[in-house]
């Protein structure tokens, strides 16, 4: 017979709550919430009411701030001082609906599910709203079967990651005090795929640059002049082959770091990264495609434009530009990204080519691979699996880890319970039904072990 405050009991509560239709109707409810990022008249702030809510149904206290714009939701519970304390961190906002792109007439704002394929659909369901539902479904299932989270838990919530973050540094820089904590525990991103149970311990960093080169006031005859004038395409097409090799390892000096710890490689060993959708030909050579992805920097051509594509004319261009962004680990020196792009461009001739960064900067940050709450979260995980899950020195992706390593000072440890494929910028994201008690029941034997775990265990003695 299953004793109900045990972790057993606690694991199969939150996997119960999490097929029980009142889950469902919960995550329609959060979808159903139109928070575009990219709209100022999305309803952010109505949103983190209604998450306030169901913390404080929980018996958290909760604050709203607001910082460069943007609101914010801070959800605390303190049980004791003694016991160590856990942030966690979600986002409510989501990048456009794109209404009208989505297969079978779907709408983003509304949870639909596909019985053939089990998947359930909606704008944010992975990034980041079915993934907060989650962790609130652990944390429910821990207190439902403990009567405490025997934890310290603080957990913040921004309306604005997808488009950089604004404000959440100096809203940590803030509340600083009143968030001071020993570890994250957090959920944005992709498992390795569907049912592979994944720890990534930071992001890697992201920087946008926009090439310019000009040549003159409108095109030229290609047939009179071609041959004797300058072709800006021409020219930046060759700058930009200039930035890899041509099998796409980074040739750019400052761009490139100095190699992989042995514990991120070790623990990348035999990895399919990316669902398996790679080239494994193609990237810095002498690495495997998991180290290219998770401790390797990559830069990569997002767009570029000459003339018209749609409606070509027999002439020159007279300016061409492109798009370039570098996905960068820790280990180089982030304040220098322009003047290296500029000094490796000058090197090989193209000083007339203007660089200008634009877009949000996330930087690179990361939790060693072998530090105890790394070992502590994948020991947990592993308990309540039955196998050991992947962890991963960084996610290919960017997110603001670096706010809560730099400016909070915390080892940071992210579970994700999204997968490769779920189209999370894209029409139709989705997740399939069956991660979520999956997710559910890992979290809740974290939430579980951290309820027990002493500072020693967690490195923070």
């Amino acid at each position: 017979m299953l004793d109900i405050t045990s972790r057993d009991a606690a694991v199969t509560l939150a996997r119960d709550i999490a097929r029980d239709d009142a889950f469902r109707a919960a995550l329609a409810d959060l979808i159903a919430f139109p928070t575009d990022a990219s709209r100022p008249d999305a309803p952010l702030h109505a949103y983190l009411a209604h998450v306030a809510q169901g913390f404080a149904a929980m018996g958290f206290e909760t604050q709203g701030y607001s910082s460069d714009g943007r609101p914010f939701l801070v959800a605390s519970r303190i049980e004791d001082r003694a016991r160590p304390t856990v942030l966690g961190y979600a986002h409510g906002d989501t990048v456009p609906g794109m209404e009208g792109r989505w297969a079978a007439g779907r709408d983003p704002w509304a949870l639909t599910e596909d019985a053939a394929t089990g998947r359930w659909y909606g704008r944010g369901i992975a990034d980041n709203k079915g993934q907060m539902l989650v962790n609130m479904t652990a944390l429910q299932a821990v207190l439902l079967a403990r009567g405490s989270l025997g934890f310290n838990a603080h957990v913040l919530i921004e309306m604005g990651e997808e488009i950089g973050s604004p404000g959440l540094r100096k809203v940590c820089e803030r509340l600083k005090p009143h968030l001071k904590a020993d570890l994250l525990v957090a959920s944005d991103g992709p498992r390795v795929d569907a049912d592979t149970p994944t720890i990534f311990l930071g992001a890697r960093g992201g920087a946008t640059f926009r090439l310019r080169l000009k040549r003159r006031q409108g095109g030229r005859h290609s047939g009179n002049f071609g041959g004797a004038l300058r072709n800006p395409a021409l020219e930046l097409a060759h700058a930009l082959a200039s930035l890899t090799s041509a099998t796409g390892a980074l040739q750019v000096p400052g761009w490139v770091p100095e190699g992989i710890p042995e514990a991120a490689r070790a623990a990348l060993a035999g990895l399919t990264p990316a669902g398996g959708e790679v080239d494994p030909d193609w990237g810095a050579e002498g690495l495997t495609p998991a180290e290219r992805i998770h401790a390797w920097n990559s830069a990569e051509i997002l767009a570029f434009s000459a003339g018209d594509i749609a409606h070509p004319v027999n002439a020159i261009p007279d300016r061409a530009e492109a798009v370039v962004q570098l996905r960068y680990v820790p280990g180089i020196d982030d304040t220098r990204l322009a003047e290296a792009l500029r000094a490796h461009l000058d090197a090989h001739g193209f000083a007339d080519i203007e660089i200008e960064e634009q877009g949000p900067r996330f930087r690179a940050s990361a939790t060693p691979v072998d530090h105890p709450a790394a070992r502590f979260a994948a020991a947990s995980v592993a308990r309540t699996q039955g196998a050991e899950p992947v962890v991963l020195p960084s996610l290919g992706g960017s997110l603001p880890n670096d706010i809560f390593t730099e400016v909070l000072g915390l080892p940071t440890v992210w579970v994700p319970h999204s997968y490769p494929g779920c189209s999370q910028h894209a029409p139709d994201e989705h997740l399939p039904a069956a991660i979520f008690p999956d997710a559910a029941g890992l979290m809740a034997g974290l939430y579980w072990d951290l309820g027990e775990a002493s500072p020693e265990v967690l490195g923070l003695s």
